[in-house]
C-alpha cells in the first residue's frame, strides 16, 4: 500500500484558504498513492476558537474532503475542530480535536484526541475522547492518533498485533522537536508496526515555529520517507503487509508483551 505524507504550512483560521491549497496538492497526487495524511487541525491551525471554527461531520470541511476522496480515489487522514451537541447540556456543544480517515469508497472513521495539550489550554476548550477505534482499510488495520497522544505509549500499545500502521497527525513546535523525532521511531520499534507522522511547518498565531519532521518508519525503525525540514512537500512510501507479517513471525516479541486494561478516567491498571 502506498501512503503519502503531506507536510504544509497552515493559514491561521482560514478554512477556505487551506482547503483551496489542499485541493491543488490532492490533484497532483491522483493515481500515485492510496492514503494521504495531513497535519493536525489542517484547516485552521491549532486554534482554541471553537465557538467560531467548530463544525459537525456534516459541515463543510468533512463534506468537502469526502467528495475529494471519491474524486481523486484516495483516502484522506488528518484532524479538524469538530463539535456536536452535548448529551448533558444541549445548550453547550462539545468540541473535539477530531481525527478523520475518509475513504474513496465513502467509508468514514473518526477518533477524538484523547490527550489534550493542557499547556496550550486545549483542555479548556475541547472534550477528550475515550475510544480508540481500529480502522480496517484494504486489508490493513490502522490506528490514527493526534499529536500529544504520542507522549503516552500505553494509549498506542499494539496488543496482539491489532493494528499494522500507526498514524500521528500533529502541530508539534520546534522547541520540542527532539521528542517528536525520538518517540515516532520508538513507537515503530515497540509496537512492531509501520509508523507515519505528519507535522506542519511555519509559525502559528501564537508565534510558535514548526519545522515539520514528517516521516514514515518501518517496523524495524528504518526511515522509509521524509520531507525536508521547513519545506512544504510530499513524500510517499510503499508499505508491505507480507514483510510485516513475516517479521512478526520471525521476531515475535509481541507474544511476551504485558497485558493491561485502560480505565475511562485515563488511569491504567
Amino acid at each position: 500500500m502506498r501512503i503519502s505524507i503531506l507536510q504544509t504550512d497552515i493559514v491561521w483560521e482560514d478554512k477556505q484558504g487551506n482547503l483551496r491549497r489542499l485541493r491543488e496538492k490532492l490533484e497532483a497526487l491522483r493515481g500515485t498513492t492510496e492514503i494521504v495524511v495531513l497535519p493536525e487541525t489542517f484547516s485552521t491551525g491549532f486554534s482554541m476558537d471553537t465557538e467560531h471554527l467548530a463544525e459537525p461531520v456534516t459541515g463543510e470541511t468533512i463534506t468537502t474532503l469526502r467528495r475529494w476522496a471519491e474524486e481523486y480515489q484516495l483516502a484522506i487522514a488528518g484532524s479538524y475542530i469538530a463539535c456536536e451537541a452535548s448529551s448533558y447540556d444541549n445548550r453547550q456543544p462539545s468540541c473535539y480535536n477530531r481525527a478523520f480517515f475518509l475513504t474513496p469508497e465513502g467509508d468514514t472513521y473518526y477518533y477524538d484526541k484523547r490527550h489534550l495539550f493542557r499547556m496550550g489550554h486545549e483542555v479548556e476548550h475541547f472534550t477528550p475522547g475515550n475510544q480508540r477505534p481500529i480502522i480496517s482499510y484494504r486489508g490493513w488495520n490502522i490506528l490514527l492518533l493526534v499529536c500529544y497522544d504520542l507522549r503516552f505509549p500505553v494509549w498506542s500499545r499494539n496488543i496482539d498485533n491489532e493494528y499494522d500502521l500507526l498514524i500521528y497527525v500533529a502541530n508539534w513546535p520546534v522547541p520540542r522537536r527532539k521528542v517528536w523525532d525520538v518517540l515516532l521511531q520508538a513507537r515503530a520499534l515497540e509496537n512492531i508496526c509501520y509508523v507515519c507522522g505528519v507535522n506542519r511547518i511555519g509559525t502559528d498565531n501564537h508565534k510558535l515555529p514548526h519545522s515539520g519532521g514528517s516521516v514514515i518508519y518501518s517496523p524495524k525503525g528504518e526511515l522509509l520517507a521524509t520531507v525536508p525540514d521547513n519545506e512544504e512537500g510530499v513524500a510517499t512510501a510503499a508499505l508491505e503487509l507480507t514483510s510485516l507479517t513475516d517479521f512478526r513471525q520471525k521476531f515475535p516479541a509481541w507474544k511476551d508483551a504485558d497485558h493491561f486494561t485502560i480505565s475511562s478516567d485515563n488511569n491504567s491498571r
